[in-house]
């Protein structure tokens, strides 16, 4: 959840960290700080986001070429100066920056308390730099820093991603993991840590991905890995595929802007070398071991959160209809605390853009243990996911900066897509006409979204006249029913305009009692199965004087002369309308957010990765 970087090397920390801090501030940002190792550790640290930090950190001494810094996304303690990391323990031997949660950090808490240590932050953070501490200097110079970090760990309950500077012994940085991601990137001379790859790729494409329990000791000339009980690892060196100019802004005036008009591309680099260049079969190397058990499944699992359950939800709509196999869609939160029923031959598909979402590792886990088959769909390579999962799919939507959640949606389901694809044709539900249309279709979708993105003009002057609404409904059917429920989560993201999304039927069961002349509907009606349905709907919106923006199929007359605004999508099949539907609703949501000043890259209390509960 929260932003980690460090250096150790012959250049200045100071430049390298605060650089990336903002590269990772997408992760955490209500608060920032760094320690600089020169001729001795100096911390500066400021509530709010990497640009009050740099302009506090600027009449300040910063020489040194070890360091550490930290963006926050809040968890134990608001955010405020004394809360953001780093947090240095009692005695000053060692400075900590941590992403994650100790669960156990009451009983730890009380234990040091007992021993007269004395707390100033309300952070889990100040707990565990206090436990390393106490447990080195009790040790009375028999044990060195990092066999202290081990000890302390091997106490802690939680998740962590720690960085930790110990004063004995300045030379070195000590970096754990256990649920939160750390990445150690190889240079000349030179580490650099960081929570994910983002501040790395400009500096090297040589890195380690740490895996849970693991310890790195980091001088610059030098790497050790262990275990937390003490047992030596090989460092298994990976490289990275991104490019810089994928994280940069490239003239667009907001990431999630760029993100939107990245979809064409994103899409088709999710399904290239996938479809075979006839078009006449899909084929999934990543699940390629597991298609036996996938063909024979009798039930799916999907499990996700925030936009990746949207995206499960459309996946559910895919598979039942195209390969007829049930298909369960479970919030990951949910999921791991309710005792689910789990049978052997069950296969469980876990989703999630940073494939670092601890709710939905947990689930992972209980599915594990119950014998199932977990596969994952995941657009971070390296991540825990795809190494806890037996199987999966890499989306290729590139790395994603803004927190509200765009092209790896489409990228999602351009993948279960063509899961339910392969699937019906296995089993047979889906004709070999029918198997070849869903590709062509497929294929075509990022043209289709080429052209309405020329729009985006329109989208804009439809956006300055709802900006000041303050409730929204979304309506829609089948597969544009999850559509629904994205479009408002959107918007209630990054605008913070109230929004809910319903079954375009079941207005009329509770929410119709709130549309008056004042409650814009967004209705998702192209040309479908349930189109006449829906058309009903909108004139009951209507009868109620509400304010109609449609999203139709292109050349649609009969729901023109209805609503108050129509946006168009090109005709296509009804499976493949949600990656071209959601498109119109992600603009809508980001034109209106910036009309009302809302920060749309880094909307308040959110962070990019949920790394914690």
């Amino acid at each position: 959840m929260c932003g980690i970087v460090g250096y150790i090397g012959d250049k200045d920390a100071y430049p390298i960290l605060i650089k990336g801090l903002r590269r990772l501030e997408y992760r955490g940002y209500d608060s920032a700080g760094v320690a600089i190792i020169g001729k001795e550790t100096k911390i500066y640290k400021k509530k709010g986001k990497v640009n009050d930090l740099d302009a506090l950190v600027k009449e300040n001494d910063v020489k040194g070429n070890i360091g550490i810094g930290h963006t926050r996304w809040a968890t134990h303690g608001e955010p405020n100066d004394t809360n953001a990391h780093p947090h240095t323990s009692q005695n000053g031997k060692f400075t900590v920056i941590h992403n994650g949660i100790i669960e156990n950090y009451s009983r730890l808490k009380k234990r040091l308390q007992d021993r007269d240590y004395k707390f100033k932050s309300q952070t889990d953070t100040e707990i565990l730099a206090n436990l390393i501490e106490y447990i080195y200097l009790k040790a009375n110079g028999e044990i060195d820093a990092e066999q202290a970090v081990r000890l302390a760990l091997s106490k802690v309950i939680g998740a962590y991603g720690i960085v930790i500077i110990a004063k004995d012994e300045p030379d070195k940085l000590i970096a754990a993991r256990k649920g939160s991601p750390l990445v150690i990137g190889i240079g000349d001379g030179e580490y650099f840590i960081a929570s994910d790859a983002t501040p790395i790729i400009e500096h090297t494409n040589s890195v380690i991905y740490l895996n849970n329990d693991n310890v790195a000791v980091i001088k610059k000339d030098q790497l050790t890995l262990k275990t937390i009980a003490h047992d030596k690892l090989e460092p298994r060196i990976q490289k990275l595929t991104m490019d810089i100019g994928s994280i940069e802004k490239n003239g667009y005036e907001h990431f999630m802007l760029k993100e939107i008009f990245e979809q064409p591309r994103s899409i088709s680099d999710t399904f290239r070398g996938r479809i075979a260049a006839d078009l006449s079969e899909i084929r999934l190397g990543g699940l390629h071991k597991v298609m036996p058990k996938l063909e024979k499944a009798k039930r799916i699992i999907i499990i996700a959160c925030g936009t990746s359950w949207h995206a499960g939800l459309v996946g559910e709509y895919l598979i039942e209809t195209i390969a007829r196999i049930p298909v369960e869609v479970e919030y990951s939160s949910e999921f791991r605390y309710r005792r689910p029923i789990i049978y052997k031959d069950d296969i469980v598909i876990a989703i999630s853009q940073s494939g670092e979402t601890a709710d939905t590792l947990a689930a992972i886990n209980i599915a594990k243990e119950s014998g199932a088959t977990v596969l994952g769909i995941c657009n971070v390579v390296g991540s825990s996911i795809p190494r806890e999962t037996h199987a999966g799919v890499y989306t290729h939507a590139g790395p994603e900066i803004g927190v509200a959640s765009t092209k790896a949606f489409t990228a999602q389901v351009t993948v279960l897509t063509m899961i339910a694809g392969i699937l019906g044709k296995s089993n047979k539900q889906l004709s070999d006409f029918n198997y070849s249309r869903l590709i062509e279709e497929l294929v075509e979708v990022p043209k289709k979204i080429e052209e309405i993105l020329k729009h985006n003009k329109l989208f804009e002057e439809i956006s300055a006249l709802y900006k000041d609404a303050t409730n929204f409904l979304y309506l829609g059917r089948g597969y544009l029913f999850p559509v629904a429920l994205e479009g408002a989560l959107k918007l209630k993201e990054i605008s913070y305009i109230h929004a809910e999304g319903y079954p375009a039927a079941e207005m009329k069961h509770g929410p119709i009692a709130l549309i008056d002349e004042n409650m814009p509907v967004v209705v998702i009606a192209t040309q479908d199965n349930s189109y006449d349905k829906i058309v009903s709907n909108i004139q009951e919106v209507k009868a109620r004087n509400g304010k109609v923006i449609a999203i139709v199929t292109e050349g649609d007359q009969v729901i023109r002369d209805m609503a108050d605004h129509v946006l168009e999508v090109p005709k296509s099949h009804e499976v493949i309308a949600p990656l071209l539907t959601v498109v119109p609703l992600q603009l809508l949501s980001y034109h209106i957010a910036v009309m009302r000043g809302c920060d749309v890259d880094q909307p308040r209390n959110l962070a990019k990765s949920v790394t914690v509960e």
